[in-house]
């Protein structure tokens, strides 16, 4: 796949921890994988957002009731996986 050479400002703490992490490896390639999971997460969304525009069209809008339950399961979920990321961590 061609390359392009671009210019980027980033953050100069993340991109110490960047090249901290990356070691004697390409800072240009952790970039460039970031970007890929980037772009698929948000062809993911759009997916996601058309299915639910589809659903809303069948079905009728979704209840606030189920879309608070939804909220809350996910925050739950964040929730759970950063406690297991501390203890991982720590």
């Amino acid at each position: 796949m061609p390359k392009e050479k671009i210019t980027l400002t980033l953050d100069a703490g993340r991109l110490a921890e960047l090249r901290s992490q990356v070691g004697s490896r390409s800072v240009s390639a952790a970039v460039d994988a970031a970007l890929v999971a980037y772009l698929e997460h948000m062809r993911h969304g759009v997916a996601v957002d058309e299915w639910l525009a589809e659903l809303e069209r069948d079905h009728g809008p979704v209840p606030v009731e189920t879309l608070e339950w939804a909220a809350r399961l996910v925050e739950d979920w964040a929730q759970s996986r950063s406690e297991g990321r501390r203890k991982l961590v720590g």
